[in-house]
Protein backbone atom coordinates (compact mmCIF):
# COMPACT_ATOMS: atom_id res chain seq x y z
CA UNK A 1 0.00 0.00 0.00
CA UNK A 2 0.92 3.09 -0.66
CA UNK A 3 1.71 5.51 2.14
CA UNK A 4 0.61 9.76 1.13
CA UNK A 5 0.66 12.30 3.65
CA UNK A 6 -1.63 15.44 3.30
CA UNK A 7 -0.85 17.06 6.21
CA UNK A 8 0.99 20.62 6.72
CA UNK A 9 3.86 21.16 7.69
CA UNK A 10 4.13 22.89 11.49
CA UNK A 11 6.89 24.79 12.70
CA UNK A 12 7.19 25.54 16.24
CA UNK A 13 9.61 28.20 17.72
CA UNK A 14 8.97 29.58 21.26
CA UNK A 15 5.68 31.09 21.19
CA UNK A 16 5.06 31.29 17.18
CA UNK A 17 3.70 28.38 15.10
CA UNK A 18 3.52 28.58 11.32
CA UNK A 19 1.49 26.06 9.44
CA UNK A 20 2.96 26.14 5.73
CA UNK A 21 1.71 23.53 2.61
CA UNK A 22 1.41 20.08 3.06
CA UNK A 23 4.43 18.01 3.83
CA UNK A 24 5.87 16.48 0.49
CA UNK A 25 5.96 12.47 2.06
CA UNK A 26 4.78 9.72 0.60
CA UNK A 27 3.84 9.36 -2.94
CA UNK A 28 3.84 12.70 -5.10
CA UNK A 29 1.32 10.41 -8.12
CA UNK A 30 -0.82 9.52 -4.66
CA UNK A 31 -1.30 12.95 -3.88
CA UNK A 32 -1.89 14.51 -7.59
CA UNK A 33 -4.35 11.62 -8.05
CA UNK A 34 -6.13 12.06 -4.67
CA UNK A 35 -6.23 16.18 -5.72
CA UNK A 36 -7.72 15.27 -8.85
CA UNK A 37 -10.63 13.06 -7.41
CA UNK A 38 -11.15 16.27 -5.34
CA UNK A 39 -11.38 18.49 -8.26
CA UNK A 40 -13.98 15.90 -9.98
CA UNK A 41 -15.89 15.52 -6.77
CA UNK A 42 -16.26 19.34 -6.02
CA UNK A 43 -17.00 20.18 -9.50
CA UNK A 44 -18.91 17.66 -11.60
CA UNK A 45 -19.98 15.54 -9.12
CA UNK A 46 -22.83 15.97 -6.55
CA UNK A 47 -21.08 15.52 -3.83
CA UNK A 48 -22.75 18.58 -1.82
CA UNK A 49 -20.52 18.13 1.87
CA UNK A 50 -17.37 18.54 -0.10
CA UNK A 51 -19.07 21.41 -2.56
CA UNK A 52 -19.72 23.32 0.05
CA UNK A 53 -16.59 22.34 2.17
CA UNK A 54 -14.59 23.52 -1.05
CA UNK A 55 -16.58 26.49 -1.59
CA UNK A 56 -16.37 27.57 2.14
CA UNK A 57 -12.59 27.85 2.10
CA UNK A 58 -12.19 29.23 -1.57
CA UNK A 59 -13.81 32.11 -0.48
CA UNK A 60 -11.26 33.16 1.93
CA UNK A 61 -8.02 30.94 0.35
CA UNK A 62 -6.75 30.80 -2.87
CA UNK A 63 -8.74 27.64 -4.88
CA UNK A 64 -5.73 25.09 -5.31
CA UNK A 65 -5.60 25.49 -1.16
CA UNK A 66 -8.66 24.64 -0.91
CA UNK A 67 -8.91 21.89 -3.13
CA UNK A 68 -5.70 20.22 -1.26
CA UNK A 69 -7.96 20.72 1.64
CA UNK A 70 -11.01 19.17 0.00
CA UNK A 71 -8.55 16.33 -0.94
CA UNK A 72 -7.60 15.70 2.90
CA UNK A 73 -11.16 15.82 3.90
CA UNK A 74 -11.77 13.22 1.01
CA UNK A 75 -8.66 11.14 1.83
CA UNK A 76 -9.68 11.02 6.15
CA UNK A 77 -13.20 10.14 4.91
CA UNK A 78 -11.85 7.18 2.80
CA UNK A 79 -9.77 5.97 5.58
CA UNK A 80 -12.50 5.94 8.22
CA UNK A 81 -14.52 4.28 5.78
CA UNK A 82 -12.17 1.14 4.92
CA UNK A 83 -11.24 1.36 8.49
CA UNK A 84 -14.82 0.85 9.88
CA UNK A 85 -15.93 -0.60 7.15
CA UNK A 86 -18.83 1.75 6.40
CA UNK A 87 -20.39 3.26 3.38
CA UNK A 88 -19.94 7.28 2.54
CA UNK A 89 -22.51 9.29 4.32
CA UNK A 90 -21.49 12.20 5.12
CA UNK A 91 -22.88 14.64 7.86
CA UNK A 92 -26.48 16.64 6.52
CA UNK A 93 -26.16 14.34 3.16
CA UNK A 94 -28.19 11.45 2.44
CA UNK A 95 -25.81 8.77 0.99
Amino acid sequence: FMSVSMNPVIRESGDSRIEGSISKRGSGRVRWLLVQAANTAVHTSNDEYLSRFYDRLASRKNSQKAIVAAARKMLVSIYHMLDRGEAYDPPGVTA
